[in-house]
């Protein structure tokens, strides 16, 4: 009996699902569901907060996951034994793990569906021979390694499963971790990038069978048991291409574009993945590697995956997968690496990880005539590693093959060689641009220009398909006269998040060289066409280009391919959206921040457009366009910069113009008086030679600000307005925004237009200083009105200095 009283007292029984609640006197954490609550909220907590720490040192959130699972666990808080108790008890760990294991299963089944078998198919031979001498230089080091650990601290582990996962824990390169760190160092769809992307999607998949010969390798059982689970795995993978992979291509038949996806599509293919992953565990290999083959073999194509993606990866990684990470950090115990025998391993397997992976993949990249500091950025981003190697980690120390003491040195390791990656490419790696010097930096050509000024190339930006009609009618009323006048590169501009789904998009573009992204494939089709027809319709030459960024870094690849294009004028859209009674809202701070930083660096003129539905919801074939446009003209030069463009709309016999000249509130110098009159005088002369009546000038008596209100409100019909940034006029508005003082009022409720608005802002090194490293010989920086203005806008979109990086683009 007291046997019994003392086995129950060192095993308590299994916790029930919920209490009673406080008020009957019970304690919700001694019951499973609210304790599973209390963890996963303090978890993404935690990890979220070391990940918003952790963004000014450009480091992957799966670093803030691994480094907040070691801080939970007894490394950390988790030696104060009242907190692991109370949060992190014993009898919790079952369901804690339950959970872990369940978001992790649906994980590998999103990495599946990112990792696209034909592309690899298609790996050129440099990566390939890349990617094996990364497997394999740093796989034959993890063996060496693994005699010292069994000489010493390991000395009752398995001698073959050891090897194995030493090996594999030492070659293995994350995929998805790698994608996030090109794509903050601008890296992405560089020809670096591309070859880091595909070496790694080969090093993955060579991982993943490494894996499982460990995990076949490391049952209890005969030789003979371990054949078996091998080719019982084999015979799995076999019958799920076989009989499987048809099935889910059916359900994507019929799953046509522009129809939502059958819900009982979804629920069976995520049955499946269970289904799949019961197979697996049975089997012997892990249930993972049934969710991962079920991804795999998911038809890429259509919306059939990118649905299944929408529908399973917030939730996954944002609350389910961190789980795993302290699941790993309860069980990694830093104190337990002591003496100098156990911190010589670690720095031994440290060099012994980075001379494998970096050595390897940097002799062989020089032997592939690959020059030498790509060759060592290479091997650097190469020794990336992530959620598989905590994975490989994990079974290990599950199946005895790790102990303690291993296994924390073993995360350190994976911990110290993903930190590093950052910080030593944007060290070593400054690729040299391709710094080609040009004149034509405005619309405006002024003197010395006439031999660059036969062109004008417009770079112009936008977030999604609902600004492409308005952006086409506005390129078509601006390409002047004669044929291939107007060179327009269009730039999508795509946030990179931390979502699975984003490097499903940067794969798409590797496979299909598709200039356009979106989640919606009709969306993307729907951009790839109405580009395609313009550029056949019109005489305007059309050159795609996508920036896959972080939002607060995307302003550096639109001024960099700004200047690598020798662009006159960058055309950003306006960082609020129209809604149906005709106010706008924003988008938010980070897409307002991304238009004035280009406004402060960018090397060339600057546009804001403000999207009132320009020509309709479609774009407007050349021969028919029939648009109206009123310039107006207070002075200075953006306004005259601004005049200039709406000069060259003129040219276009089906664009009327009219130009509407006010008086300056305030003083100009003389020398800015006497260009003002120049520029209007050149007007003048135009509305003198066109004879149809379709260019006019306006000079209305608008001396107060009520007279100029009356003199707008008389405009308001025309379909769009041209305006200059900063006239030397008094605000129209008592907080305008980036779009000055008469722009702000154009597109505020106070104005009943359906116009859209173009707002210029005109290039200048003296106003523009973060923009004279395009120009050495820019004047030196003076205090401006924008300056000014910007002060008194306040906080929430403050101009932040960001690194200089490198420009990626997919033309």
């Amino acid at each position: 009996m007291a046997t019994n009283a003392t086995a129950a007292a060192k095993c308590p029984g299994p916790m029930k699902a919920t209490s009673q609640g406080a008020f009957q006197g019970e304690n919700p954490l001694d019951y499973a569901l609210p304790l599973a609550i209390l963890q996963i909220c303090l978890v993404v907590v935690v990890t979220r907060g070391l990940a918003y720490l952790l963004r000014p040192l450009r480091q992957p959130r799966v670093i803030a996951e691994i480094i907040g699972g070691i801080l939970l666990g007894p490394s950390a808080l988790g030696r104060s034994q009242k907190f692991l108790h109370a949060v992190f008890p014993a009898q919790s760990m079952t369901v804690l793990d339950t959970l872990a294991n369940l978001g992790l299963l649906f994980f590998l089944f999103l990495v599946g569906l990112e990792l696209d078998i034909s592309a690899i198919r298609r790996t050129g031979k440099k990566a390939l021979a890349i990617a094996l001498a990364g497997i394999s230089a740093p796989f034959a080091l993890g063996i060496g390694t693994s005699f010292a650990f069994r000489a010493t601290i390991v000395k009752g582990a398995p001698q073959g499963p050891f090897l194995v996962f030493m090996g594999v824990a030492l070659s293995i390169t994350a995929f998805p971790v790698l994608a996030r760190i090109l794509a903050e160092l601008k890296l992405l769809t560089t020809d670096l990038g591309r070859m880091a992307m595909s070496a790694a999607a080969v090093n993955d998949v060579a991982a993943w069978i490494l894996l499982a010969l460990a995990i076949a390798l490391s049952g209890s059982g005969s030789p003979i048991i371990s054949l078996w689970v091998l080719l019982t795995a084999a015979g799995f993978v076999i019958a799920i291409c076989l009989f499987l992979r048809p099935v889910l291509a059916w359900m994507a038949r019929h799953s046509p574009e522009g129809e939502p996806v059958k819900e009982v599509y979804i629920c069976a293919t995520l049955a499946i993945v269970l289904a799949a992953g019961f197979v697996t565990d049975t089997i012997g290999i892990h249930a993972l590697f049934g969710a991962f083959m079920v991804g795999i073999v998911v038809p890429k194509d259509g919306p059939f995956a990118g649905v299944l993606i929408e529908k399973v990866e917030d939730l996954i990684s944002g609350l389910f997968l961190p789980l795993y990470f302290v699941s790993s950090g309860l069980k990694t115990n830093v104190a337990t690496i002591k003496g100098a025998k156990s911190w010589g391993l670690l720095v031994l397997v440290i060099a012994n990880a980075c001379l494998g992976k970096i050595g390897g993949t940097v002799i062989t990249s020089l032997l592939v005539k690959i020059p030498v500091r790509e060759a060592v950025t290479l091997g650097f981003l190469m020794n990336t590693k992530g959620l598989v190697e905590l994975i490989v980690l994990n079974i290990g120390r599950d199946r005895k093959v790790l102990n303690d003491e291993s296994f924390a040195i073993m995360v350190l390791m994976a911990l110290f060689t993903t930190f590093i990656t950052t910080p030593i490419v944007m060290a070593i790696y400054k690729p040299a641009r391709k710094t080609v010097p040009y004149k034509r930096r405005t619309v405006d050509c002024g003197p010395g220009y006439a031999a660059d000024s036969s062109e004008l190339r417009v770079l112009a930006c936008f977030h999604s398909n609902r600004h492409i009609p308005t952006l086409l009618n506005l390129v078509e009323s601006s390409r002047g006269t004669g044929r291939r006048r107007l060179t327009m590169y269009a730039m999508h501009l795509v946030e990179l998040s931390e979502r699975s789904s984003a490097i499903s998009l940067v794969q798409r573009a590797r496979r299909d060289g598709m200039p356009f992204f979106n989640s919606k494939e009709q969306r993307t089709e729907q951009m790839v066409v109405a580009f395609e027809a313009f550029q056949q319709l019109s005489s305007v030459r059309v050159r795609p280009m996508t920036a896959i960024s972080d939002l607060d870094t995307i302003h550096r690849d639109v001024i960099d391919s700004a200047a690598d294009k020798r662009a006159a004028i960058v055309i950003m859209p306006y960082h609020k959206a129209l809604h149906h009674d005709g106010s706008f809202q924003s988008l938010g701070s980070a897409y307002h921040a991304i238009n004035k930083r280009v406004l402060r660096e960018a090397p060339c003129s600057v546009a804001i457009l403000v999207d009132r539905g320009f020509g309709g919801h479609a774009q407007v074939s050349a021969k028919n366009v029939s648009f109206s446009v009123a310039a107006l003209f207070f002075g200075g030069p953006d306004d005259r910069e601004a005049l200039a463009y709406a000069t060259r709309m003129a040219e276009h016999p089906g664009v009327a113009v009219t130009l509407a000249r006010f008086q300056p509130s305030r003083l100009q110098s003389e020398e800015e008086d006497a260009a003002d009159e120049k520029a209007v005088e050149a007007f003048k002369a135009k509305v003198g030679a066109v004879k149809d009546g379709s260019v006019r000038f306006e000079e209305p008596e608008a001396y107060t600000r009520e007279q100029v209100l009356e003199t707008l409100e008389s405009l308001a019909g025309f379909n769009v307005f041209v305006v200059g940034r900063m006239p030397p006029t008094a605000p129209l508005v008592e907080r305008p925004d980036e779009l000055g003082p008469v722009g702000s009022y154009l597109v505020s409720t106070e104005f009943r237009t359906s116009a859209s608005v173009l707002v210029i802002k005109r290039y200048d090194p003296a106003t523009n200083p973060k923009s004279k490293r395009f120009d050495p010989k820019a004047r030196p920086p003076a205090a401006t009105e924008e300056d000014v203005l910007d002060e008194e806008m306040g906080s929430s979109a403050t101009v932040v200095p960001v690194t200089r990086s490198p420009m990626s683009d997919i033309a």
